[in-house]
């Protein structure tokens, strides 16, 4: 199961995406029987709502999809599809999470997941122009895997905590060098206004299989800048989803991205900085690709 959000117009409306066609969510919802009072409004509502169910609604909802039964709203190029949760209650990322992106930046190897926050008003569709490129002049891309969390998860084990992940998604982790290094804190780099590239889908971990056996791509311009597989990760998802719910209760919702590969612009000689004009993909195995131009 592939989960959307899309606007045709009136607002965000929560959507699955099955082959190139967005349906409305409640619709299908309503036409497999899995629903029986008003409409959700969101994706973040509808895992609220259906926490811990999404294996049952996938085998509802699949057949009612493939019958052609319910009328599309439209295929991925006639509908906006914005952020999968376009209203999340946290947006955590996490630093330094692959051997040969330590290596490049120079430091040490972390003991711990490195953790920093971003916020909903940073996150853009997956087709979005990246438009503040006015704010800095190094603009850089991390792309990586997001977890989206499916149902409440606090202090749960590493071997339980991917039974609390609704699926994963790609997002870009689009950085402004130059303000993150003016301190300490990472913050002022990392949680630009309308900078951060999410989706297309949250795809549920039974179209996936392992999380960490997936390859990852970023190219600019179509150059291939960074490409690895998510079994090079320091932490895993599990265990990143393990170590934050030890200390903060995750929510059906919250959006963990789990760090990028070797390859970021900053590190090159001479750096990459992405500028007015330049496309920017990354492309994350078994779960979608994100396409974006720098404004």
């Amino acid at each position: 199961m592939k989960l959307v959000s899309y606007d045709r117009g009136t607002g965000w409306k929560p959507g699955l995406l099955h082959g190139n066609q967005v349906f409305d969510l409640n619709a299908a919802l309503w036409a497999a029987g899995r629903r029986a009072s008003t409409d959700l409004p969101s994706v973040r509502a509808f895992l609220q709502d259906h926490s811990g169910q999404l294996p049952e609604i996938a085998a509802a909802v699949g057949p009612v999809l493939d019958s052609g039964a319910l009328e599309p709203a439209g295929a991925c190029d006639s509908v906006k599809l914005g952020p999968p949760v376009t209203d999340p209650a946290k947006v955590l990322c996490v630093g330094l999470n692959y051997s040969d992106h330590v290596g490049e930046t120079g430091r040490a190897m972390p003991a711990h997941p490195d953790l920093f926050a971003k916020f909903a008003s940073s996150l853009i569709g997956p087709y979005d122009a990246i438009d503040r490129s006015d704010v800095t002049d190094n603009l850089d891309f991390e792309g990586e895997l997001a977890v989206v969390i499916g149902r409440q998860c606090a202090r749960v084990d590493e071997s339980e905590a991917l039974s609390y992940v609704a699926g994963l998604s790609v997002l870009n982790d689009i950085t402004a060098r130059d303000l993150q290094y003016r301190g300490t804190q990472w913050l002022a780099g990392k949680a630009v206004d309308r900078a951060t590239p999410f989706g297309p889908a949250i795809v549920t971990l039974d179209e996936i299989g392992d999380p960490q056996e997936l390859d990852i791509e970023t190219f600019v311009n179509g150059t291939r800048v960074q490409g690895s597989n998510t079994r090079h990760m320091i932490f895993s998802v599990a265990r990143i989803i393990s170590y934050i719910s030890q200390f903060l209760t995750l929510g059906p919702g919250d959006v963990i991205a789990t760090g990028t590969p070797e390859g970021i612009g900053a590190k090159r000689n001479p750096p990459l900085w992405l500028r007015p004009g330049d496309k920017v993909e990354v492309v994350l195995e078994k779960v979608g690709t994100l396409r974006n131009e720098i404004h």
